[in-house]
Formats: C-alpha cells, sequence, structure tokens
C-alpha cells in the first residue's frame, strides 16, 4: 500500500487539546500512514496519552480555524463505529476490563466497545467463533472461561489485546503496554507485537520505554511539551544527544538485533 496516496490512519495539523486547564498538545501536527509502523517516546507528562485519547475521541481539540484531525481520511465519525476500526490497548482500559467477566466475554466486548457484556448487547455464534479464534490466534484459548479477576497481569494484557484484533481493526493502538508487567511478560508482549506487525497489523505503539520498540517498527516521532520534536527512521532519532535532551539527563543507547536499550 502506497501511504502517499491511500487515507492517511491520522492527519493532525496545529492541534490544540487542553486537559484540567492546561495546554496538553500545543499546535501538534503528525500523520501516519496506514501502513506504518510507528513509535511516539516521550518522558511522563509530554502529551503522549492525550494523543491517544485525542484519536480515539475521549478527548476534543480546541477550535482553531487553521487545525484539523482526520482519521482514515474522515473528520467526523460516530465513536463507536470509530473504535470498531481502530483496537485501544491502554492502562486505562486495562483498570476497566478487569472484573468478574470471563477472558472470552472480554474479547466480546470489543464488538460493542464496553467494559463487558450487558443485557442490550446481542452475542451470537459468528462473534463468539471469531472470538474463541482471536484468543486461540494469542494462544490463550485456556483463559476463555477463567474470571479476568483471577488472571496475573500479563494473561489480563493478552486478553485485552484479543479484545483489540476481535474486530480486525487497520491498526492497533499501545499505550504503555508494558507498565507493571514484570520482565518475563513484558518479553512475551513484545514478541506479540512484533507478530502483530509482520502480519499486518498497523501498530503505533505510546511509550518512555525505549525497549518496548521492536524490530519492526522504523518510525519514531519524540515528543515533548505536547509537541513533536523529532521524527523520522528510528536509526537516526534514537541517539544519546536526542534521548539525552529528551529525558533530560545523560543517557546511554546500547541496540541489539534490532532492539534498543536505554540506561
Amino acid at each position: 500500500m502506497n501511504s502517499t496516496k491511500a487515507p492517511a490512519l491520522l492527519e493532525m495539523r496545529n492541534v490544540a487539546v487542553t486537559r484540567g486547564g492546561k495546554i496538553a498538545l500545543d499546535n501538534f501536527s503528525l500523520r501516519i500512514g496506514l501502513d506504518e509502523h510507528v513509535a511516539i517516546l516521550g518522558p511522563n507528562g509530554c502529551g503522549k496519552s492525550t494523543l491517544i485519547k485525542t484519536i480515539t475521541r475521549e478527548c476534543y481539540p480546541v477550535y482553531r480555524e487553521d487545525s484539523s484531525i482526520s482519521i482514515l481520511g474522515e473528520e467526523s465519525w460516530d465513536v463507536f463505529e470509530l473504535r470498531s476500526r481502530l483496537g485501544i490497548v491502554s492502562n486505562d482500559l486495562m483498570r476497566s476490563c478487569t472484573g468478574e467477566a470471563s477472558g472470552r466475554d472480554a474479547v466480546l466486548s470489543g464488538f460493542f466497545s464496553s467494559t463487558g457484556i450487558w443485557p442490550n448487547h446481542t452475542v451470537d455464534a459468528e462473534k463468539r467463533e471469531l472470538a474463541d479464534a482471536v484468543l486461540a490466534e494469542l494462544k490463550i484459548s485456556h483463559l476463555a472461561d477463567r474470571p479476568v479477576n483471577e488472571m496475573s497481569s500479563g494473561e489480563a494484557r493478552r486478553v485485552l489485546i484479543a479484545r483489540a484484533l476481535v474486530h480486525r481493526p487497520h491498526a492497533l493502538l499501545f499505550d504503555e503496554p508494558c507498565n507493571s508487567l514484570d520482565l518475563a511478560v513484558q518479553q512475551s508482549l513484545r514478541h506479540t507485537m512484533s507478530h502483530l506487525a509482520r502480519t499486518g497489523t498497523a501498530i503505533v505503539l505510546v511509550t518512555h520505554e525505549l525497549a518496548d520498540i521492536v524490530p519492526e517498527i522504523q518510525r519514531v516521532v519524540l515528543m515533548s511539551g505536547g509537541r513533536v520534536v523529532a521524527d523520522g527512521p528510528k536509526e537516526r532519532i534514537l541517539t544519546v544527544n536526542r534521548l539525552s535532551a529528551l529525558f533530560g539527563i545523560e543517557v546511554e543507547v546500547a541496540r541489539r538485533n534490532g532492539h534498543y536499550h536505554l540506561w
């Protein structure tokens, strides 16, 4: 697919978003093609989560004549339809989707952009088959009948990825996916991201951890103070000088087999 001719997954121009009376995104501009795997890297408080919430229509930009935002080529969306086209894996969803629901029901809730299956939802045999298929694809069929609140954090995160994938979205948005996970689960989750990227699902990763940027992600956007401060191929962007300036400390960067590490 040629991302210069097809509608962009995301196109933002001079966007401003305020949260809690403060500017979270400041004249923010970014274009992501539908066939790209992109990491958005920055320290806590730089506006990364606000960016995700703006894409998913949880936050709305301040009106300005020179400002615009389009997703999949459209500026106006029904929120529920939009969320069926984008798979979201975030800590907010992790908190709201954990409960007595089984793994299968948590996945099925992805069809309804909800946090559970409610009496007004109709779950037919086709939806159940699709939910079981994606659980099998991620090798977590054994979690189908287990309550989410009895799963480990790593198991629950995989169920959340299955929920995001169940309607076969155009792209997956990962918001700090490895937070609060132990090292083994982090590694497993990163392997899952690599697999999804290789099978053609566009990945937009928002993180402050360099290790989350799997080899399949070739473009990195650096954010600071609600703005893009650098954007390009990761070999050019992930340098000691740029990362030291971004995080405000002296750092060292190591690279091995396409993976980057920062300390």
